[in-house]
């Protein structure tokens, strides 16, 4: 029985093991028919791109095959050719054969070429082969075009060109008659100007009889001409006027003014040298003349710019002399007002250095002080030098006012600054003077202080002087008298002067203020103890905390009496300090 079980399930496994292989084998089928349709989907794709590209180059081949380049060719078979324009239809009649039997011929057969490579599936020989027939069509297209643009530069030569002549005729028309207007402001080349317009009238002939003959290839330079020389003709109408009215009149005026003005302003010694008036009058004659001269062949390119030029350079000259007598009365007050000054000045520091042994004698001038004397002296020696050149170039007519304005004004900054530094010497000098009559009435006035100071004491009879008013009255004594040590020298040091004196007046105010509260505090604490002598039977403890403050009181400490007499007063009657304190004060 268990060989029968095993037997089946044997047999039971072998079929799943064959249901598997059959699953496997038809997969594979199914995954290699996938595969094959993918494939044949991206061949179809491919086909199709390559087919629309080509269809669409055939559409350009087809293009070009029907540029009207033959209309135009036959159109001239009626023209009356001449041997250039037969030449000329014979080349383009053999590109034209060139065009059509070989090159369109050749794009037919790439195409063929192409369209059999992708029949065969050879899609990278396709491509190649497509790519090489887009560079052939354009090409062709390029040479079609281009041919068909020179036929019909003579085909249409006829009704472009006499169109581009009806214009220009209206334009000629305008500027003759504008020339009409006024032909007398030309001037010496109005004959130019009415040649040149019988030149052109020569030309629009010349035209005529090109066409007559059918001449079409000698049309394009024949209108070309007529339009530059049109061109020419309305600038010349335009600035030929304004050119000979500057060069014939106003400029030869401005330069006549010039010279009569510069002539006269050199007999009264201006010194205008710099100016080259001379060289650049001739120079402007010359220039003058040479625009009249091409002015007359009707050469006037930027002649009405150099004759601005030229006429704005003579009016600068006019703003160039107001300025020159200008700047003239400008440096003559300035260096009249400068000559004050610096005699002054010269005056002034010779009288300082006369008299500085004596300033010396009486203060202690510092070397820095002194090397700032020094250094005016010297730098007012170096102006005085500059002033006597700068003279010597004014009475030598050898620079310009303006030249000489700048440096009168140099000097005079110059001149401006010793003044300054010396102010500051001569200033910081009476100082000294003056700190000397303050110190030695701040000395009396300090001695006041002190005198009030003892008064004070005097006046309320303490009954004992704390050690420190002793202190401080002698600190006060002993710095009033190094104030009157330091004025009895000589020479008299300022600087050590005010700090002598300084020091006094801040002792002696200390000294008056500590007795003025050390007075207050006393007097104060006498009348709190005063006032507490009511309560010293009726309330317990009063009258030994009162006699303390009596101890203390006469031993000199006055502010802890005040304290203690306060603090026990307060406790009888709260509120005590300012009520006593309103008593004190009234």
């Amino acid at each position: 029985m268990l060989k029968k079980v095993e037997k089946y399930g044997r047999i039971g496994i072998g079929d799943n093991m064959d249901n598997i292989l059959l699953i496997i084998i038809t997969l594979f089928f199914l995954a290699v028919v996938l595969i094959v349709g993918i494939l044949n989907v991206i061949q179809h794709r491919k086909n199709k791109n390559l087919k629309k590209q080509l269809e669409k180059l055939e559409i350009e081949k087809n293009m070009i095959d029907s540029t009207p380049i033959i209309p135009e060719l036959a159109k001239l078979e009626s023209f009356s050719r001449n041997e250039k324009l037969e030449l000329m239809y014979n080349e383009w009649k053999e590109r034209l054969d060139n065009i059509k039997g070989n090159q369109i011929p050749k794009l037919t057969d790439m195409i063929v070429d192409a369209e059999y490579l992708i029949s065969q599936m050879d899609y990278k020989g396709a491509l190649y082969k497509i790519a090489k027939l887009e560079m052939e069509i354009y090409k062709v297209k390029t040479s079609s075009d281009f041919l068909l643009n020179e036929i019909k530069q003579v085909t249409t030569s006829e009704e472009r060109n006499r169109a581009i002549i009806t214009k220009l005729k209206a334009k000629y028309r305008d500027l003759y008659k504008k020339y009409n207007e006024d032909p007398n402001s030309y001037g010496p080349i109005s004959k130019s100007v009415s040649l040149q317009f019988e030149n052109i009238a020569k030309r629009f002939e010349d035209f005529e009889k090109i066409m007559e003959t059918n001449q079409y290839t000698e049309v394009t330079s024949i209108v070309k001409v007529i339009d530059e020389l049109l061109k020419h003709m309305e600038v010349v109408i335009e600035e030929l006027p304004s050119i000979v009215l500057l060069s014939t009149s106003i400029l030869p005026k401005k330069i006549e003014e010039v010279k009569s003005v510069y002539d006269k302003m050199v007999k009264e010694n201006y010194p205008l040298d710099y100016l080259n008036v001379e060289d650049n009058i001739s120079e402007a004659n010359k220039k003058i003349s040479d625009i009249l001269d091409r002015g007359k062949v009707l050469n006037i390119e930027d002649s009405l710019f150099e004759l601005k030029v030229l006429s704005d350079y003579f009016d600068n000259l006019f703003t160039d002399f107001e300025k020159e007598k200008v700047l003239r009365k400008t440096y003559e007050d300035a260096s009249k007002v400068f000559k004050n000054k610096l005699d002054k000045l010269n005056k002034l520091v010779n009288e300082i250095f006369a008299g500085i042994d004596d300033i010396k004698k009486i203060y202690n001038l510092s070397n820095e002080e002194m090397d700032i004397l020094n250094q005016v002296n010297e730098e007012l020696k170096n102006i005085n030098d500059d002033y006597k050149v700068l003279v010597g170039h004014t009475s030598n007519h050898t620079f310009a006012y303006s030249k000489l304005t700048k440096e009168i004004e140099v000097l005079t900054m110059r001149l401006s600054r010793i003044e300054e530094i010396l102010d500051t010497s001569l200033s910081n000098i009476g100082n000294m003077h003056d700190d000397e009559l303050r110190a030695r009435q701040q000395l009396e006035e300090i001695k006041i202080i002190l005198k009030e100071s003892k008064d004070q004491i005097r006046d309320y009879n303490l009954p004992l002087i704390p050690k420190s008013y002793y202190t401080e009255l002698n600190e006060a004594s002993e710095a009033i008298k190094e104030i009157v040590k330091e004025l009895d020298k000589t020479p008299i040091t300022i600087a050590t002067l005010n700090t002598r004196v300084d020091t006094a007046r801040d002792l002696a105010l200390k000294l008056f203020s500590s007795t003025k509260e050390m007075m207050k505090t006393a007097m104060f604490a006498e009348m709190a103890i005063v006032y507490g002598n009511r309560y010293r039977t009726s309330v317990e403890d009063l009258d030994k905390e009162l006699s303390y403050s009596e101890v203390l009181f006469y031993k000199g400490e006055y502010q802890k009496s005040l304290e203690s007499t306060i603090n026990i007063l307060n406790k009888v009657e709260p509120g005590i300090y300012e009520k006593l304190l309103n008593y004190y004060e009234n």
